[in-house]
């Protein structure tokens, strides 16, 4: 492989803010594996947010890609599977597997698509220097007439519009808008864009903690809801802490600590069995790898409200939640589904032929 951009890029980055700023291409935030396409000739190469490569695990993907997209290029975009309409991370993660044939056989099961939204370079020429409405007419120009699974990312200049697609994509599996500036040159590995994302609160019951990394403090708090059996679901983690507060926190949990997780709603946590019929901490996992997934169980006495953006699949957080008080006057058993509030379902082939190129 011979490109003017080589192999491992770190894509750029966002950060988060409140609203939508003015003036700027305003995108979908998709939710999926960030993914840099490298394509020479009959080379394909899929690297991922940290560099590494991703190839291996979606080999449909790269036939797609090496049929579809320009000879030579370098392209942005994300990963996704879509089931019935709707972004699906978890089939996403279960690609990545050690052993080949269930890569192969997932890849017939649940076929993934490549969401194309920037490029960095064309035939023998380098535009990451270029700024981005430049970049974006290369890209809709290179891949004009592309055809599934190789999409490209609706985009827009018009901020009524980007409101809109945040209150409406959600219901397809996204979980905001990005803005960029219009003069951006693609920055590796900086935060030069912006994320809005959906921000919610729920009452949740707090069932236990795993120590953090440093020493006898709180790392991250686990998180339940019950569900309409009764039944106390994990459903995430709250972790955003600083050091002080990590320690006030076993000293104000203490008194809730289970000498072992037996009668706790979570005891079979170790069972690998379990984990199929319910959602339990510590679920075996190959993004874990040999990490500690030990945790100090709590009678589940104690509900804190957090905030969340996105639930996956209706059952978890899709993302780490954010701690913002106690509530002593909740019952725990009081938080349930219920509360969660439920995005208007959007079919995701509408998000995909949505048009505006700005």
């Amino acid at each position: 492989m011979d490109l003017p951009v080589m192999p491992p890029v770190k894509p750029m980055l966002a950060k988060s803010v409140a609203k939508i700023p003015p003036g700027m291409q305003y995108e979908a935030k998709w939710d999926g594996f960030r993914a840099i396409v490298f394509r020479d000739g009959a080379e394909v190469e899929l690297g991922s947010r940290t560099g590494k490569p991703l190839t291996r695990y979606f080999p449909e993907l790269v036939a797609a890609l090496r049929e579809r997209v320009p000879k030579r290029c370098v392209l942005d975009g994300e990963i996704v599977i879509a089931r019935e309409g709707h972004l699906d991370f978890d089939a996403l993660t279960e690609r990545i597997h050690p052993a080949d044939s269930r890569v192969r056989t997932l890849a017939e099961r649940t076929p993934a698509s490549f969401v194309a939204f920037d490029v960095l370079a064309l035939d023998d020429e380098s535009v990451m220097d270029v700024p981005l409405t430049d970049r974006r007419a290369l890209l809709t120009r290179a891949l004009a007439g592309v055809t599934p699974p190789v999409h490209v990312a609706p985009a827009t200049t018009d901020i009524d519009v980007a409101q809109s697609w945040f209150e409406q994509f959600e219901g397809a599996g996204l979980d905001g808008v990005i803005a960029k500036p219009l003069t951006l040159r693609y920055l590796q590995d900086q935060r030069a864009m912006y994320k809005i994302k959906h921000e919610r609160t729920a009452d949740v019951v707090v069932a236990g903690y795993r120590f953090h990394k440093s020493g006898p403090v709180v790392g991250s708090l686990l998180l339940g809801l019950y569900d309409d059996k009764g039944t106390l679901q994990h459903v995430g983690v709250s972790a955003a802490f600083s050091m002080k507060r990590r320690a006030q926190l076993v000293e104000e949990l203490e008194p809730l600590r289970m000498d072992d997780a037996a009668g706790h709603p979570w005891a079979a946590w170790s069972d690998e069995a379990a984990h199929e019929t319910a959602r339990l901490p510590g679920a075996p996992s190959r993004w874990s790898g040999k990490k500690d997934l030990s945790w100090v169980p709590l009678r589940p006495e104690r509900v804190a409200e957090v905030a969340y953006d996105h639930m996956e699949n209706g059952a978890r957080f899709r993302h780490t939640a954010r701690f913002r008080r106690w509530r002593p006057d909740r019952a725990p058993e009081s938080c349930t589904y219920g509360q969660l509030e439920e995005p208007v379902r959007y079919d995701l082939a509408e998000v995909l032929g949505t048009t505006g190129s700005g």
